[in-house]
C-alpha cells in the first residue's frame, strides 16, 4: 500500500450565471463556459416576440443583433442596394450566413461605436435602424445629431420568461460565484424576478460577493444605478469576451 497521501478531490468549478436567450445561444453559452472551466447556471432572462417587420427602406440600414438579421431573412428580407452596418462581428456573420453583404462594422461593437462609424458618412441621408424593442436611445440620437434622418422599426420584443430567476436565488443564498450580464435589460429582469421571490436585497448583496462582468459600459451603469458592483467589462463587447473575462477573474478570486 502507498504511504502517499490520497489524492485531493477536483476543486468544484465556479458557479457562473449566464443570461442569454433560451435558444441555441444559451447552449452555445454554457458551452463555452464549460470549457473555461466553470460550471453555468443557464437562467434565460430573455425570451424573443418577433412582430412581423421588417426593415424599411432606406439608402443605410443598421441592424443591431444577430436575432435581428435571422427574423429579417426568416421573412424575405433583402437589403437590396442599402449600404448594410452591423453592430459587431456576430451580426455581421449572420448578415452574411443570409447571403447578404456587410458594408460595415463599427471598430468598438455598441450603440456608441455606431455612431461614431457613421458620423461624416450620413449627413442628409436617410438611416434605418431595425432592432428590438429596447434598443439605446444614444443610437438614434447620435445619429440624429450627426445629420441623419433616422426611422426606426422594431423587428422583436424582448420579455423575461415566467420561470427565470433561478440565479437570483443561488445569489441570495450566497451560492452564486459570478454572473455575467449581458444588456442592461438582463440586469433589470434578474432584478425584477428577484423582486417577485422577495429576495432583491438578498439578490444583490449576493451579487456583490460575487464577480458580476457586463458586457459593455451601459450595462455596467445600469447595474451600478441598482447597487450592484461591477468587476469586468471586456474591451470588446461581445459574449465570448465577457465569459473569458468574467471566467479568469473568477479563477483569481
Amino acid at each position: 500500500m502507498s504511504d502517499e497521501p490520497e489524492a485531493a478531490g477536483a476543486a468544484t468549478p465556479p458557479s457562473v450565471a449566464v443570461f442569454r436567450p433560451a435558444d441555441e445561444r444559451i447552449d452555445d453559452a454554457a458551452e463555452l463556459l464549460r470549457s473555461l472551466g466553470a460550471a453555468p447556471v443557464a437562467d434565460p432572462m430573455l425570451a424573443v416576440e418577433p412582430t412581423g417587420a421588417t426593415p424599411g427602406d432606406a439608402p443605410t440600414v443598421v441592424l443591431t443583433s444577430k436575432t435581428g438579421v435571422e427574423l429579417a431573412a426568416e421573412a424575405g428580407w433583402e437589403p437590396g442596394d442599402a449600404v448594410l452596418v452591423a453592430i459587431g462581428p456576430a451580426t455581421a456573420d449572420a448578415a452574411r450566413e443570409a447571403g447578404w453583404t456587410v458594408d460595415l462594422v463599427p471598430d468598438e461593437y455598441t450603440s456608441a461605436g455606431l455612431v461614431e462609424a457613421l458620423s461624416g458618412r450620413v449627413d442628409g441621408e436617410r438611416v434605418e435602424v431595425a432592432r428590438s424593442d429596447h434598443g439605446s436611445d444614444v443610437l438614434l440620437d447620435g445619429l440624429r445629431e450627426a445629420g441623419a434622418t433616422v426611422t426606426e422599426t422594431v423587428l422583436y420584443r424582448l420579455t423575461r420568461p415566467e420561470d427565470a430567476g433561478e440565479s437570483a436565488a443561488l445569489a441570495a443564498a450566497g451560492d452564486l460565484d459570478a454572473a455575467a450580464f449581458t444588456s442592461s435589460l438582463t440586469v433589470t429582469h434578474f432584478l425584477d424576478a428577484a423582486e417577485e421571490r422577495g429576495i432583491r436585497e438578498a439578490a444583490v448583496d449576493g451579487l456583490n460577493d460575487a464577480v458580476v462582468g457586463a458586457i459593455g459600459p451601459p450595462t455596467a451603469e445600469t447595474a451600478a444605478e441598482h447597487g450592484i458592483d461591477v468587476d469586468v467589462v471586456p474591451d470588446d463587447a461581445d459574449f465570448e469576451a465577457l465569459a473569458r473575462a468574467v471566467a479568469e477573474a473568477v479563477g483569481r478570486d
